[in-house]
This record gives structure tokens, sequence and C-alpha cells, in this order.
């Protein structure tokens, strides 16, 4: 609520309140009136009060509007007032205005945040200060660099820390302005002022004295820093000034001290030269000697007159000092190598003067040691060389000589071959110097001339002989170009000789071959490893097939110089040969298999009937179904005798398929070899008394035990005597030998039959291969052949050892094998 207001509300607020009293008054004075004067009527307490409110809300008002009335005027005097506050200040703006918008000035106003500032006034045009207010606060598009960044920083310490500055600031056009920046009522102000001739002049030298104190302080740091000792005299010849590296050289703490304590780098000779020869025209420049930390150091100085003394600057020049001798020494050392050189070598100075020979050149042309120690000159030398007969017929020996000469013209080194009368080829080898002069190399060939020549005829011998080679070959360098190819390389693979051009890359080749070989992999890896850069290349091997079924044998070899040989041989012939056969022998494995398979199915099949057979044939010679007439039991015999026969050659048949499917396993127990021959020896009975032979087993009393299959060893014992037994004549003695020799068995079957004839001794453990001829009995010839089977399994060993009309002997090695114990667990 606002004063006015506040104090009209407080008015109104006591004339209220004394319109009610005044009507409590009024009331009281009624009531005491009516009662005094015992009046005719009486009023109720409530109309007396609704009375009284009427009353003083009338008297109320009245007081309100009287108030308001005054009230009223008293605010319009004081708008009056305020108005004319307001024209005046207006015009105080308006003569303020009037007195700062001068053309030589202009201010900008910041009333603090991000709001825009205020510019009042505008500088002359020809200042190149910007109309426009956008553009004049781009200070950097009308001041140059230097004072457009010194304002800028002026101006934000000025808004954001209230820091005053006075600037002078340049203009592309070269005027000069004032900017001042001051603070006040929390705005900041900067003012823009032109400044007129002679304060504009005033400004500029104050610009150029600190253009100058700055030039002079960068000049200063400059010198501080640099590692050569500078110095500053006065007329007198005193110092002045010195930096931090003449002050190291003369082992003071600071420049100061070197300058109040008059240390001299230079020693007192050196000094009074340098003031004896040092003219405002030519300074003093010299290379003198001095100590420094110790040590003796050159310096090259340099000092210059200036027109209140003098100053300089002294360059360490002691490591060129030594570099110089250190190039004395190398040149002495390099003379004395030419001179020991087998390559002739001579050196001649700018004025094509004999500077320096060696003694390879002495002997090479045979010449005066005295011609040459006077130096001659290069023509007088070629012209004496001429005339002795040393150097080539020339048709135009001015011509000639000239053209040798123009070396000492020429920036490149000449390169020519002399063909000398005695036979001697020279490589001439001529290099100007860049001072003047020229040093001449003649570099003798003869020998790599004939080398060469014989190395050519033998490139030629070898390619003719590369040409008329069957095999195709093919060289390619390490680039994996070709170098060279033969007529059989380009016909195996199709391609023309341009095709295979020298240079080709290997990648066209691939290309050209493509039609002629279906996997381009192939070629790819043929250009892989030519153009491997390992430091081992191995060599590969292998065979390709062409589209046009030749089949080649080809070889990578690496060869020297980084290059590599491809080969290829034509072996489709023999490829073809080597497809029929193995075509044949898988052809012969699957008939082999046909014919496993054949006999296993049917030695299955034959085994049932024959059981049934030997059977019924038991069955009749029992008395349960009646007696039998004595044909009738021949008959019977001989049905179970051929039973039994052919039963055996069944059972041989499995047990050969068990062992070829790779199914057979041993069942291995521990056997008492004595239990064994008597076991043995009684299933030969019969056989032995039906052959008229008899047994005769030699062995030790007590062999031992050995862990084997108890059923197949006496397979293979039973098979041996009986094969024995077939082949031996009645009344004649079959021999078992038994011994032991450490863990293995060994036994041998001999007999003294008709033998075996030695072209048949490599065939008798193969299948179905029986020898009839002197046999009782013939069979299907399984049983050596099993015997040999079994033998094996055991890891054993069988031979076998006749002698026609003498008799065979059969010699076997059984090992003991190991018996696998299961231990039960506890």
């Amino acid at each position: 609520m606002s004063w006015p207001l506040a104090r009209w509300w407080l008015r109104g607020s006591t004339v209220l309140a004394s319109g009610l009293g005044l009507q409590a008054v009024l009331a009281g004075s009624a009531s005491a009136q009516a009662l005094n004067a015992g009046s005719i009527e009486t009023f109720s307490s409530t109309e007396m009060i609704g009375f009284s409110l009427v009353i003083g809300a009338i008297s109320a008002t009245l007081l309100s509007t009287l108030w308001l009335v005054r009230q009223r005027n008293g605010i319009e005097a004081e708008s009056r007032e305020i108005r004319s506050a307001l024209s005046d200040a207006n015009q105080r703006i308006s003569r303020y205005q009037a007195l700062i918008a001068d053309k030589n000035r202009r201010i900008v106003i910041w009333d603090g945040g991000e709001t825009k500032p205020e510019q009042l006034g505008q500088l002359p045009v020809e200042t190149g200060a910007p109309q426009t207010e956008a553009d004049f606060l781009a200070f950097g598009r009308w001041m140059k660099p230097g004072s457009a960044a010194e304002l800028d920083n002026a101006i934000e310490k000025l808004r954001f820390n209230a820091q005053s500055f006075d600037l002078i600031v340049e203009t592309y056009r070269d005027e000069v302005l004032e900017v001042q920046g001051r603070v006040s009522g929390g705005r900041a102000f900067a003012r823009f002022v032109a400044l007129n001739n002679l304060r504009a002049e005033l400004a500029e030298l104050k610009i150029e004295k600190t253009r100058l104190t700055t030039a002079i302080e960068t000049f200063e740091s400059l010198l501080e820093s640099v590692e050569q000792p500078v110095w500053q005299r006065d007329s007198e010849g005193r110092l002045v000034w010195v930096n931090q590296a003449y002050s190291d050289a003369v082992e003071a703490l600071t420049p100061d001290q070197a300058v109040q304590e008059n240390r001299e780098i230079l020693n007192t000779i050196t000094r009074e030269k340098i003031r004896a020869t040092l003219t405002p025209i030519s300074p003093f420049h010299d290379t003198v000697s001095t100590v420094v930390h110790g040590n003796r150091t050159f310096f090259s100085v340099v000092d210059t007159k200036t027109p209140k003394g003098s100053c300089g600057m002294a360059i360490d020049v002691s490591r060129e000092e030594a570099l110089r001798e250190e190039l004395s020494r190398t040149l002495k050392s390099h003379a004395e190598t030419l001179d020991h050189l087998a390559t002739p070598v001579a050196i001649f100075d700018g004025e094509r003067r004999l500077q320096f020979y060696n003694q390879a050149f002495q002997q090479l042309w045979d010449l005066d040691l005295a011609f040459l120690e006077s130096r001659p000159d290069h023509a007088e030398l070629l012209d004496r060389l001429r005339s002795a007969g040393k150097l080539p017929e020339q048709l135009s020996w001015k011509a000639w000589k000239e053209n040798t000469l123009s070396v000492y013209r020429s920036i490149d080194t000449q390169t020519v071959l002399w063909h000398l009368p005695n036979g001697q080829t020279l490589r001439v080898i001529a290099s100007a110097h860049p001072q003047g002069g020229a040093t001449w190399v003649f570099e003798n060939l003869t020998e790599q001339v004939d080398l060469e020549t014989r190395y050519n005829t033998l490139v030629r011998v070898q390619g003719e002989t590369i040409d008329h080679l069957s095999e195709g070959v093919a060289v390619f360098g390490p680039d994996g170009r070709i170098r060279l190819s033969n007529p059989a390389f380009r016909a195996l693979w199709g391609i023309t000789e341009a095709q295979a051009a020298p240079g080709t890359h290997i990648r066209a080749i691939e290309e050209a071959c493509a039609p002629s070989y279906e996997k381009p992999d192939g070629w790819r890896a043929f250009g892989k490893m030519i153009t491997s850069f390992e430091d081992e290349r191995p060599s590969s091997q292998g065979t390709i097939e062409l589209m046009s079924g030749l089949v080649l044998d080809y070889a990578v070899i690496p060869l020297p110089n980084a290059q590599t040989m491809l080969t290829f041989v034509n072996i489709t012939d023999s490829v073809r040969a080597e497809r029929a056969l193995l075509e044949k022998n898988e052809a012969l494995r699957k008939a082999d298999e046909l014919k496993n398979d054949f006999v296993q199915h049917i030695s299955y099949e034959l085994r049932s009937p024959l059981t049934n057979i030997i059977g019924f044939t038991d069955l009749l010679k029992s008395t349960a179904i009646g007696p039998l007439n004595p044909k009738q039991s021949e008959y019977v015999d001989h049905i179970s005798t051929s039973s039994a026969v052919l039963l055996t050659i069944v059972n041989d048949i499995l047990d050969l398929a068990t062992v070829d499917a790779g199914i057979m396993r041993l069942t291995y127990s521990d056997i008492d070899l004595t239990d064994l021959l008597d076991d043995v020896s009684m299933q030969m009975t019969d056989r032995l008394q039906e052959g008229g032979v008899t047994l005769e087993i030699l062995a030790a009393p007590h062999l031992g035990d050995i862990v084997a299959d108890q059923q197949r060893l006496k397979q293979i014992l039973i098979k041996i005597i009986t094969n024995a037994v077939n082949f031996s004549p009645e009344g004649a003695k079959v021999v078992l030998k038994c011994w032991r020799e450490e863990a293995d068995f060994v036994f041998s079957v001999s007999d003294t039959g008709c033998g075996i004839p030695e072209d048949m001794l490599p065939s008798v453990f193969k299948r179905f291969s029986s020898n009839a001829k002197g046999g009782k009995r013939t069979g299907a010839g399984l049983g050596l052949s099993i015997v040999e089977s079994f033998v094996h399994l055991h890891s054993g060993t069988v031979s076998i050892n006749s002698v026609p009309d003498q008799g065979t002997t059969v010699l076997c090695r059984i090992p003991s094998g190991v018996l696998v114990h299961s231990v039960a667990a506890e």
C-alpha cells in the first residue's frame, strides 16, 4: 500500500470512529429526554441502534468526501511539480547529449549482464571507425590486431572486475585514438576520443616508445638466451653490459658482477688490436684464442663501432678448428690411401694442373716422375700420352681432346671407355669439383670385359640348351617379371611368345594361362612364392592337371639374386598308367572283399546243415534206432568222416574271416605246456593210426607255464602235426620238439615226407594253396594260413624249411603274453 493511500485510510478511520461516538452520544441524549419528558411514544433499542448507525454512516460519508476533495487538490499540486521537474530533466539531458554527441568522441555504456550496450556520439570517418553500432564493437575489423586484442582484454576487466584503463590504439588507417575506461553508478563506460594533431603526435610518440622499448627488451632477451658471449663497451673501452653467456665464460655469478668487476674475456693484446683497427666502416673480425674454464678455446670475434662505444660477440669455433685440423689429417690420410690403391687416380686443380697422383697412375702411363712433379697442364699431359702412343687413335684429335677436357665445365660426372693400343680397356671416370678442378679415375676393365664376353657366350649356350629342353622352364625376377622362358613352357600352357615376353608380370602370365587351368589359385601361389620377401625361400613341388588333360609335375626352385625358376614336366602318360593300375587294384580289392564276404556267408550257411548231418550220423551209429548192417555202418562212417572234414574246413574259413575282419580276440590264460602236449597227442591218436605214422614228442620234463590262448595254441599244434602226418609215408615218424627260450615257447614239427619244392615255399602260407603231390589227403589249403594268422595274433613268428624228398620242418615261436587280473573293490 502506497503512502498517500495509507494516509487516506487512517483519516477515514478516524472520521468513522468520531461518527460512531457521536451516534452513541445522540442515542444516550434521546433516551434521557424520552425518560425525562415522558414522551408519548416509546422507541425500541433496536430502532435506536439502527438510527444511530445511519446517522454515523452519513456523517462518515460527508467527512470522507471532504477529505478526498482536499487530497485531490494536493495530488494535482504534486503532479504539476513533477511535470515541471521532468521537463527540466529532459532539457538537461538534451543539453548533455548535445555536449556528448561530438564528432570527435564516442561513448559506450554497459549496464551489466548481457544487455546490449548503449552508444553515444560518433568518431570521424577518416579514423576508420564504423558508424553503425553493431560494427563499432567488432574492434578486430577496424583496429590493428595488437590494439584490438589489448582493448578487448581491458574492456573485459572493466566490465567484470571494475578495473579502469587508459589506452592508445591504432586503426587500420594509421589513426590514433585515446580510449578511457571507467565505472560509475554500477555501469561501465568506455570513451573513444579522436586526438587532435598535437595530442595525436604525442600518442604516436608513446606508441613508438613502447614499440622501441619492447624491441630493445626482446633483443636483450634474445641476447641473454644465446650461448655466445655478447658485450657492450663505452667510449673508454669499459664494459657497460654483458649477457649471461659472457658472465658464465668469465666465471661471474651474474652479468652485473662481470660488468662491475670488469672481467674481460679477451686478453689485452686482442683488445688493443680491436681498438687500433676498429672503425665505423670496417668492423673487427678475426679468430682469437683465449682460456675459458681452464681450457684453450678459439673464438670468432666480431666487434662493431657504435656512436657511444662498441659492441661485440664471440662465437665459439673450437669445434670448427678441431674439424679443420681433423680435415687436414684426413686429407693427408686420404692421399696416403689413394697412393696405395691399385686403381690409378689423378687430381687436377682449378687451373687444370696436376695436383695429386698415386703410384698406380704413374705405373699405368709409365711417365717420368720429374714431369709429373712439375705439375703439368692436363692438355699437356694428354699430348705427352698421345706422342708416346698410349692413347686410343682418334679421327679428330683436337675435338676428342676438347670433349675430354669439357668435364671442367660440366656439373655431371663423365664416364667413357678407352680402348688402349696395348689391348687394355679402361673405364675413365671424370668428376668435377664444386670449387674447381676434377678427379680422374682409371679403372682397368680388361679382365672384366673378357669375363663379360665369356659370360655372354655362356648365356647364349644356356639359352640354346633351355630352348631345346622337353621340360617347360620359366625364370622370374624378384619383382615378379619373367626373365626367360623356353618353347616347351609356352607349348604346355598354350601361350604365345609375345605373351611370355621378358618383362611380363606374373599376373599377365596368370591371365594368359587361365583358360588352360581351372584353378587360378595355383598361379597365384606361384606368384606369392616368386615375390616373397622371406629370408629363406623354400622350394616347392607338386602336380597339377590342366583342362586339356595334361598332367604336369611342377617345381618351384629359388635361384641366386632372389630369382625363381618354374619347371613343368609332362607326366601325362605315367599318370594315366598309374591310374589304370590303381583302378585295376581297386577292382581286385573289391573282388577279394566279395570273395571273403561270399566265403564267410556260405560258411555260416553250411555250418547249420553240417551240424545236422553230423548229429543224425551219430544217431544212426547208436543202437537206439536199431542195428545197421555192415555196409550201412561203412557208409555211415564215410558220411561221419566227410562231415567232420567239411566242418573243419568251414570252421577254418570262419576263423580266417574273423581274423580278416579284425574282430578276433585272444583269451589269455595260464597254460601248463606239459598238459597241453598230452592233450594234443591224445587228439591226434586217431589221425596217426589212420596214417600209420608215429608221433615222437621231445620235450623237457618241466616246460612250465605260458600265458596264451589255449584253444588257438592247440589249433596251431594240431594243424602243423596234421600237415606233417598227411605228407609222411606209412611207418614214418613225426618229431615234435619243444623247449623254452627265456619266456618264449618254441617248438618244431619235422617229417620225412616228400618235402616242398623251393619255388612253392613262398606260397605255402597263402590261403587255398595246397600241394597235393605226395599227400594222403587233399584239403582246402587253409591249415598253414590259419597257423600263420594265429601265431601272428600271439605276436610270434613261424617259418618253414623243406628239402625235396627229405622232409619238412616247421618252426614256431610263441612269446608269453600278459594276463590281466581284475581287482575287486574293497
